[in-house]
């Protein structure tokens, strides 16, 4: 992956990704210290393209491979030589380690996986300054292999039961390799030990979100010139913010889209149309395509199916639209990092696939369309910021997420009109509830997913046969992880009577306290 800002003048911390589905976290603890870096699959950093980056530091990030397999990722030949700070994460340790003349070995009863606890050893090292002041320290390993033996010069600061060099250095080379995983936030001094790091390599932390909003509207100028543009708008944070920014950089060549699929959440179609064009002279076409998206759905139940005919069908309407503003070129999205990592290896990485997202994958070869994605690369917390740089309200800023397919992937199994009205009736009361109670803010996400079962239940003196729902609150920074919100016993016991009572065609409410992973945060 290529940064947006490449060009920036900014010193450059490069981050060599080897195919972690949290190295994107890392990038986000540096942009949280104000630092600018940059992510390249291992397989594009040449000798060559290594020296043109010209970083001040290097991270190496953690993978899925085991070094001792033939072919397994390498870093560039000249790295170790060119007299740069460099960080080893998991993966990145042990690439570390057997580059450099130490020993990895395989698991056997030595993988760990999850919460582990790291004690110190030797003298203290400048990169955990703020470290176990109060003993062992929490972390979060992932690991199957382990280091058995230090490469010359490497010194063991910190151990755990089954990584006996869980945090390494080389303090002549300015060399530092942890087991574990410092960028989730189960490991919790984490961030301070990115922050040490970036200290120790000299950066001035002069990256901001107002930095970033500058050079990604000077990148969408030279990228579309005295092109059109049309913007899928669904009102949600990322394509509101989007449109603005590109707003903001092209003016009235940029076209708003609203797509109606048919599966939005209740009002939700008014007041996202309403919101938009009282707030933004931006044009803006409302598109009722309800018809056209429940008609395709009828009879699918396979989620990834479902993804995919909605997918193909915002590309028919876009590629409608375009034709009907005069021929655009491009065509906007406010797709995030989050969407691009659990559906595609990003920029060519050995990521692994968890989920096909509707605006994930590039446009089809008949569509004379260029994309035009300035946030796919930022986490959802920095797409609040720079939407609060750019002046968007907090009634824009401050949404919860609602994924693109709608209602389609909070409705497991086949699709119906009937089962949408319910679940949107049902969904409507829930979040009533959590305004009502003071804590839309304190949640990442809440919704409602209608479950593809039917239970017996009884009201009044009379059977129910009727469906059962699962109410869904998480808690997140980033989107990648996520953890349930704690409602207490009688918000869930009000919640539930007022659903049953409030909403024909449901007799049973559970919770879902399923965290991500292992869960995703949507049930689709």
């Amino acid at each position: 992956m290529t940064s947006p800002m490449t060009n920036a003048p900014h010193d450059r911390l490069l981050i060599i990704d080897f195919g972690s589905q949290v190295t994107q976290l890392i990038a986000r603890r540096l942009r949280e210290l104000n630092v600018y870096c940059e992510i390249h699959p291992y397989q594009n950093i040449t000798p060559a393209g290594l020296a043109e980056i010209n970083p001040r530091a290097v991270i190496l990030s953690g993978g899925p491979a085991s070094v001792l397999d033939q072919d397994s990722p390498r870093v560039p030949e000249n790295l170790f030589a060119m007299g740069l700070p460099v960080l080893g994460i998991c993966y990145g340790q042990q690439v570390m380690m057997h580059e450099l003349g130490g020993t990895v070995e395989r698991g056997h009863g030595t993988a760990e996986f999850g919460r582990a606890f790291v004690s110190p050893a030797l003298t203290s090292l400048d990169l955990l300054n703020g470290w176990f002041a109060e003993g062992d320290e929490q972390v979060w390993m992932s690991h199957g292999d382990h280091v058995s033996q230090l490469a010359p010069g490497f010194e063991v600061f910190g151990t755990s039961p089954n990584a006996p060099f869980a945090i390494t250095a080389d303090l002549t080379r300015n060399f530092f390799a942890v087991q574990f995983h410092p960028e989730v936030h189960h490991t919790p001094k984490g961030a301070k030990l990115y922050e040490n790091f970036i200290r120790l390599a000299g950066f001035k932390g002069d990256w901001t979100m107002g930095a970033y909003k500058d050079e990604a509207i000077a990148k969408i100028r030279a990228q579309v010139g005295d092109g059109k543009v049309i913007c899928g708008l669904s009102g949600g944070v990322d394509s509101s913010v989007a449109a603005v920014l590109i707003h903001e950089a092209i003016g009235d060549q940029l076209t708003c889209v609203f797509v109606d699929t048919g599966l939005m959440r209740q009002g939700e179609s008014d007041e996202v149309v309403g919101m938009f064009r009282d707030n933004y002279n931006i044009p803006l076409i409302h598109a009722d395509e309800s018809e056209l998206f429940l008609g395709a759905l009828d009879g699918q139940s396979d989620p990834e199916t479902k993804r995919k005919i909605i997918g193909k069908l915002f590309i028919d309407v876009f590629e409608k639209h375009a034709k009907s503003v005069g021929g655009a070129k491009f065509l906007a999205q406010g797709t995030l990092y989050p969407d691009v990592i659990e559906s595609v290896s990003f920029s060519g990485g050995p990521s692994v696939t968890i989920k096909s997202h509707h605006n994930v994958g590039g446009l089809p070869d008949r569509m004379d369309m260029t994309l035009v994605e300035p946030l796919r690369e930022l986490f959802k917390d920095e797409v609040r910021a720079l939407g609060r740089e750019l002046g968007l309200p907090a009634s824009f800023v401050g949404r919860h997420p609602f994924p693109g397919p709608g209602l389609a992937i909070r409705c497991p199994g086949e699709i119906t009109r009937p089962k949408l009205e319910i679940l949107r009736k049902a969904d409507a009361v829930y979040i009533d509830q959590i305004r009502k109670h003071g804590l839309y803010d304190e949640i990442w996400q809440a919704f409602v997913a209608i479950l593809p079962v039917r239970t017996v239940g009884v009201m009044g003196d009379g059977r129910t046969y009727d469906f059962a729902c699962a109410l869904r609150a998480v808690t997140s920074v980033d989107g990648m992880t996520a953890d349930y919100y704690p409602f207490s016993h009688e918000f869930l016991g009000e919640t539930a009577t007022r659903i049953i009572n409030e909403v024909a065609g449901i007799n049973r409410v559970t919770y879902d306290i399923t965290s991500k992973p292992p869960g995703t945060i949507e049930w689709e």
